[in-house]
């Protein structure tokens, strides 16, 4: 039955993705442009070269990272709207101990800088849980709340305290040995992959393998079933946030240890929010949602192939995508909130 019921949901999706393309096609002709070429050219600049594949693959990782970091707390029952603020969170906590530790060795440097990074996002990611455990309140308001906090926090300690020379706010490089490594010269892939796959690999197995991923599904199906069969339904919530937070630091510490190699303001364009659609479209199921990540990624690096080879604005593939959150998480968003409040 779950195969089947897995099955139509794969179908939901991937009709929705046709439907949001073919509705972009239409736009595109009423543009006065070709959708065949328009299509193809943002095809031959995601996919066009190896070049071009890894850069796309370096755009799909942080939304990866936001898109597991979500589905482990839907998986629970409980939506990390938080993941923006909790990526910056990380990686401002990161970026600062590695360079109050820049005297240290590389490789302890990277390591002690990376668990700093998901400790913080840890923390930011448990509060909204543990409000809504003890205190019952919507984890929703929490986060958007913590959002705004992280980020203008992080704001500021990058146009003052820890602001480097010049006009643009941004702290000192990382100590280059920190730096994540680069797997093809001249493109902005790095290990990050790895750590990416890693994480895919282990959330899996600790959400379908492990008794204790099998009753946090268990508290997120049916809360009150849960309760009656003993599980600690609250202590799960906790843990689900707080596990969510650390992954969606993951996002933000890869993107200023891989590409950028020190943190700078406004580098995330959003990751933490397209992370939701990212979830939904992915089923929640970590591979599904490292496929829709690499599908955000090659409509995002293909866009501008496609603007300079035709007439098609970049802003059709924001429209492809608004189109597929539309047909996909929308409907998921209603039918989730609605379970939240039979539960």
């Amino acid at each position: 039955m779950k195969k089947w019921e897995q099955m139509s949901e794969l179908k939901k999706s991937l009709a929705a993705i046709g439907i949001a393309i073919l509705v972009g096609a239409l736009f595109i002709l009423l543009s006065g442009e070709s959708p065949i070429e328009a299509y193809g050219a943002l095809l031959k600049g995601a996919l066009g070269s190896p070049k071009s594949i890894a850069n796309t693959i370096s755009k799909s990782i942080p939304l990866a990272f936001t898109g597991l970091a979500v589905a482990l707390g839907s998986r629970c029952g409980m939506l990390n709207i938080g993941a923006e603020g909790q990526l910056h969170a990380g990686a401002m906590a990161a970026v600062l101990t590695a360079l109050s530790l820049s005297s240290f060795p590389a490789p302890i440097v990277l390591i002690v800088s990376i668990i700093a990074g998901i400790f913080a996002g840890m923390i930011v990611g448990g509060l909204p849980g543990f409000f809504k455990a003890r205190l019952n309140t919507n984890e929703v308001i929490v986060a958007i709340m913590l959002n705004y906090i992280c980020t203008l926090f992080t704001s500021w300690l990058v146009n003052g305290p820890v602001k480097s020379d010049g006009s643009t706010a941004q702290t000192e490089v990382l100590p280059e040995g920190a730096w994540l490594g680069r797997l093809i010269p001249q493109t902005q892939l790095t290990t990050a992959l790895f750590i990416l796959i890693a994480v895919a690999v282990l959330m899996y197995i600790f959400l379908w393998k492990t008794s204790v991923g099998y009753q946090l599904r268990a508290v997120g199906a049916n809360p009150p079933a849960a309760g009656t069969a003993g599980i600690r339904v609250k202590t799960y919530m906790i843990m689900a946030m707080v596990l969510s937070g650390g992954l969606a630091a993951l996002a933000g510490i890869t993107e200023v240890f891989g590409k950028y190699h020190r943190f700078i303001e406004g580098f995330s364009p959003s990751f933490g929010f397209t992370g939701i659609a990212v979830a939904i479209l992915g089923r929640n199921h970590p591979a599904g949602v490292l496929l829709t990540a690499l599908l955000f990624g090659i409509m995002d690096m293909g866009a501008l192939r496609m603007s300079r080879v035709t007439d098609v604005s970049t802003n059709m593939v924001t429209v492809v995508q608004s189109l597929v959150i539309l047909l996909v998480a929308a409907p998921e968003l209603i039918k989730w909130n609605k379970k939240r409040k039979r539960g």
